[in-house]
């Protein structure tokens, strides 16, 4: 949610600072996503031998203090620094919580689905109270009531969570690869699946908003309804790592997942022939699919990494993979810009190709045990 109020609030945003068009400040939110990944090596350092409920706390103060950061800045450059704080206490979560719910999971997949649903509705959530706010409150606001409320979270989960005893990285060996797999093959496949996966996921979510208003112009111009119709989008798809949650604890992960990345592929391809509602029922097919995407990687770290090393694997593949990815959100504003928003769909569809070019990679094996 925090890493996208800035996508969403942009608009206002430029037009507070002074700036005619909404892609000329894109690239200031570089920086959020950078730090993003690069924070994920140190925190899943942190996460395996501090402690991961320690760290989880941390996250919560963090960024909700560094969300009511961003509301203070004047300038592009300030704006640029207090969402790059922003990014660097987010970069916590993934490396940290999602090892934290792997514990013991009996059902990993199904765990991983029902993290990513709360996660992308945290998207929705973004899309609908921002644009409200936004036009109520204004763009400050937006910042600073999910502050509070994330600081608020902190304080719960502070008093409401089990201490955590032994450090994950001293504890005894959870688990193995399965015999004949190499690890450093499953890492490569996890990074580099990950990488484009990300870079999906980063431009459709820092773009739809504006994709959306600009596709549905003819139908309404509402700020509010906008971001309205664009929560819809992600809360409906985000109900699609549910589904792929429990058909990875039933399926061979490899076939489900290029079986994902195909789909995903050719609606991204028909969506740049759509307009109008057509094109609404369209986004809402992609992202489902860019959302069902999601839980791979981590079903690859739950079923080959231990958990005594789970969150430093996580934080070095988010590292890479993030960092490398936050460049779309340098060039989604001049892209659109100079070449619009059918010619970004297609390159979203080259980048669902390259996965499923990745993802061929990935040792092929049996539906898991029940």
């Amino acid at each position: 949610m925090f890493l996208l109020i800035f996508a969403t609030a942009v608009t206002a945003i430029a037009q507070d600072f002074g700036l005619t068009r909404w892609e000329d400040l894109m690239p200031y939110g570089v920086l959020a996503f950078l730090m993003f990944g690069l924070g994920s090596l140190p925190a899943g350092k942190l996460g395996d031998q501090w402690g991961r409920r320690a760290m989880m706390v941390v996250f919560f103060v963090g960024i909700g203090t560094a969300s009511i950061g961003v509301a203070l800045a004047h300038t592009p450059l300030q704006l640029a620094l207090a969402l790059g704080l922003l990014g660097t206490f987010a970069a916590i979560y993934h490396p940290v919580g999602i090892p934290m719910l792997l514990q013991g999971a009996s059902r990993p997949g199904w765990t991983i689905g029902v993290n990513g649903l709360a996660g992308n509705l945290g998207i929705a959530v973004a899309a609908l109270v921002t644009g409200f706010l936004v036009k109520h409150l204004g763009w400050r606001a937006a910042f600073v009531i999910p502050g509070v409320v994330a600081i608020a979270c902190g304080i719960a989960f502070a008093r409401l969570a089990r201490q955590e005893g032994t450090p994950a990285a001293r504890r005894a060996p959870s688990a193995a690869a399965p015999a004949g797999v190499s690890i450093a093959l499953i890492l490569v496949v996890m990074t580099l699946g990950s990488t484009t996966g990300n870079l999906l996921f980063n431009l459709s979510t820092n773009a739809n908003y504006e994709l959306l208003a600009d596709r549905l112009a003819a139908v309404t111009r509402d700020p509010a309804l906008v971001g309205a119709l664009l929560a819809g989008v992600y809360t409906i798809a985000s109900f699609a790592q549910l589904v792929v949650g429990r058909l990875i604890d039933r399926v061979p992960l490899k076939t489900l997942y290029l079986g994902v990345v195909v789909v995903q592929g050719g609606l991204l391809a028909l969506a740049t022939q759509l307009s109008g509602w057509a094109f609404y029922a369209a986004l809402l097919a992609c992202m489902a699919f860019i959302f069902g995407s999601i839980p791979f990687t981590d079903a690859m770290l739950a079923r080959y990494v231990d958990d005594r090393m789970r969150s430093r694997v996580a934080g070095l593949r988010l590292t890479i993979s993030l960092g490398a990815s936050s460049a779309a959100v340098w060039v989604l504003g001049p892209l659109v810009k100079a070449a619009g928003f059918t010619t970004l769909l297609w390159v979203m569809a080259g980048i669902s190709l390259l996965t499923f070019t990745v993802v061929t990679r990935l040792p092929a094996q049996g539906a898991p045990a029940r």
